[in-house]
């Protein structure tokens, strides 16, 4: 939990309430932190951990939302290696209305018109990654072909072919589920689908990847 010196005194508005996101760990960064993403870095724990800048990851939710707004829906694609990543993008892109790439990441996707077995090319105008390291070979296929790329980095994160940085926790369950959610919020209110002080049908629970249990 971010203790009292790591929240600014005074608060602009923010998507949701400050301990949202803290209670979410989207706060959250490791032990490393990239060049990269040193503008976006709040402060380090004594324990080395490093603090990402929760003001920072919502001022860019909003910016990212009003780009993802502009382009039509099914020419978005949304891609998530990471397991806690598969349901957080597949409801995103089911209320968005975007083509969610959430198993393994075939090659050739975005690039080879002849590509061959159950995933067939597409040509996104968009894509949103949840960590441009895993969803490494998606961000090399939009770099080479001009598409912007749009992603969710941590502190460790390189950002080279990343268009726009969208700073959080992009391994955490709750985290993840968070971030998703308020970017689906975001869209619907930029596209006019709900109201800007409204609320919608969804919540951040219907984000969360479930939790096996044996």
């Amino acid at each position: 939990m971010m203790s009292e010196t790591e929240i600014p005194e005074t608060e602009p508005e923010l998507l949701i309430a400050m301990d949202k996101y803290l209670a979410a760990g989207c706060h959250i960064g490791t032990q490393v932190k990239t060049q990269d993403m040193d503008p976006f870095v709040y402060r380090q724990r004594p324990i080395g951990l490093y603090v990402l800048d929760v003001r920072k990851t919502d001022e860019r939710i909003r910016a990212a939302a009003k780009f993802i707004a502009r382009f039509e829906s099914s020419k978005i694609a949304i891609v998530s290696g990471r397991v806690y990543g598969k349901r957080p993008v597949e409801t995103f892109s089911h209320y968005i209305g975007a083509t969610p790439f959430t198993e393994r990441f075939v090659p050739g996707t975005f690039t080879n018109p002849n590509i061959a077995g159950p995933r067939t090319y597409v040509e996104p105008d968009l894509v949103l990654l949840t960590d441009p390291r895993t969803d490494q070979q998606a961000l090399a296929e939009a770099a080479r072909i001009g598409i912007p790329v749009i992603a969710l980095c941590d502190t460790d994160n390189q950002t080279t072919n990343v268009d726009f940085v969208i700073p959080s926790n992009n391994r955490g369950r709750k985290a993840l589920a968070l971030i998703y959610f308020l970017l689906t919020r975001q869209v619907l209110r930029e596209r006019g689908a709900i109201p800007e002080d409204a609320e919608p049908v969804f919540t951040p629970e219907d984000f969360e990847p479930q939790i096996q249990r044996f």
